[in-house]
């Protein structure tokens, strides 16, 4: 893990899910996702938005030409837990497409305007998940 990402993790989890630099004023949620090839969690600070019972996030990664490790992480193992402000969450992601993906993108170029950029910086389709909550299984 990067010192970028472990000094914001560790920000969000003294404050509350509240940070400040780059993030200030966003909302940011923590992903731990499972690796899709070596099965270790990986935790990754992500921009996010609720939009109905979900919460939105964005494999942009910053723009760049190739998706983010947690993007393969996700595909291979949809199952994931999040932190969001004091709330630890399990949650399931599944990919948007069409029309959904192009409303829910818009949504964050709306809230971060920067989201433009990368969309126009990268000739890849940026991927965009729901993360909604995982409904526990009862034993037995």
């Amino acid at each position: 893990m990067s010192d970028w990402n472990t000094a914001i993790i560790q920000e969000f989890r003294d404050n509350d899910g509240i940070v400040g630099g780059y993030f200030e004023g966003r909302t940011l949620l923590l992903l731990t996702s499972t690796g899709a090839k070596s099965g270790n969690l990986h935790t990754t600070p992500l921009a996010c938005y609720r939009d109905g019972d979900a919460w939105v996030i964005i494999a942009s990664a910053n723009g760049s030409d190739a998706h983010p490790a947690w993007y393969h992480n996700l595909k291979a193992n949809p199952n994931a837990g999040i932190e969001i402000g004091i709330e630890t969450v399990d949650v399931e992601a599944t990919e948007a497409t069409g029309d959904e993906r192009d409303r829910l993108y818009a949504g964050m170029v709306a809230i971060s305007p920067q989201f433009a950029e990368y969309e126009t910086g990268t000739d890849r389709k940026i991927p965009v998940f729901r993360l909604t909550q995982a409904q526990l299984q009862p034993r037995g």
